[in-house]
């Protein structure tokens, strides 16, 4: 997976939850924001060298 498909998957899921919110469906949005939270910081460590 390249770094841009990570960048497009969790912009969706953040857009996803961002919309869930909207929307009422708050226990959805709030494991969206968590998982979007948890890819970031994922995705930032494998960015990192070494």
């Amino acid at each position: 997976m390249t770094v841009l498909q990570r960048d497009i998957m969790l912009g969706i899921v953040f857009i996803t939850g961002i919309t869930g919110f909207i929307s009422g469906e708050f226990v959805m949005s709030t494991i969206l924001f968590a998982l979007a939270a948890i890819l970031s910081n994922t995705f930032l460590k494998w960015r990192q060298p070494g």
